[in-house]
């Protein structure tokens, strides 16, 4: 068993709860569909957002799908001059008998640019 990392990203249009809930949740269902997980199989999940959203925390969604023994963390991003605006990015650490390689990285809508080589664009 190893505890590998998935990434994802994704944005909001607006600085408002329910983007960013719906948001998040969108996100978290493509990473768990994507790399078929349950969350006991969830050690913790790292949320950053930028700057400019702040109407929400983003781990809400998670504990709203029923991770409540997940260990979450919301945090904001380093505001990068020119950088991706209204971005919401995901690190979840996963206990998996997968490789490294395995693990499907998921960046959707505005985050698709951010890391393209390792992500599975939707």
């Amino acid at each position: 068993m190893y505890c590998r990392g998935i990434r994802g990203a994704t944005t909001v249009e607006r600085n408002e709860r329910e983007d960013i809930l719906t948001a998040t949740t969108e996100l978290l269902q493509l990473l768990i569909q994507h790399n078929d997980l349950r969350a006991e199989d969830i050690a913790s999940a790292i949320f950053t957002v930028t700057e400019d959203l702040d109407a929400e925390f983003p781990a809400l969604a998670a504990r709203q799908l029923g991770w409540t023994e997940v260990a979450l963390l919301c945090t904001r991003e380093i505001p990068v001059p020119n950088s991706l605006v209204k971005c919401i990015r995901i690190l979840l650490h996963v206990n998996t008998t997968r490789s490294a390689a395995e693990m499907q990285h998921v960046y959707i809508r505005g985050a698709v640019n951010l890391r393209p080589t390792l992500s599975k664009q939707l």
